[in-house]
């Protein structure tokens, strides 16, 4: 099925309403970390203990990249770095709580962050938008 002027300006607008509320929330979050390793910590929380290879892949990134990502997030107390069972010249990767407790308060304060809008529309607004977040995770699944 090939896309109508109207598919694509309505991908070019989701787009971009789309991009502007990702950069919103990140600076809501507060973390402090960048949004690689923000994402990177995230993937371990959901994924780990992950091996750096196994993140590189999740992360869709370069190993020297995944690399630089986790020892920043060590250094800052984020992440544990631990020698694996199966392979003594690799390493298993897992959240500290620090990290945990770090990627929850962010949620949170991004969650604070939407919930006070969302409180500005109207019933019908709100459930319109409801209703574009599940096709939206449907789209991208």
């Amino acid at each position: 099925m090939r896309s109508t002027s109207a598919d694509v300006e309505l991908a070019s607008h989701l787009r971009i309403a789309l991009a502007r509320t990702a950069r919103r929330l990140r600076q809501e979050a507060g973390t402090g970390l960048s949004p690689s390793q923000t994402a990177a910590l995230a993937t371990i929380e959901r994924h780990g203990p992950l091996t750096p290879s196994e993140l590189a892949a999740r992360e869709r990134i370069q190993r020297p990249t995944a690399a630089g990502l986790l020892g920043r997030l060590e250094e800052a107390g984020l992440v544990t770095r631990t020698a694996s069972a199966f392979d003594r010249r690799s390493a298993l990767i897992a959240i500290t709580p620090a990290g945990s407790k770090l990627l929850a308060a962010a949620r949170t304060r991004k969650d604070a962050f939407l919930s006070e809008r969302l409180e500005a529309l109207g019933a019908e607004d709100r459930a319109t938008l409801e209703r574009a977040a599940t096709l939206l995770e449907g789209m991208l699944e």
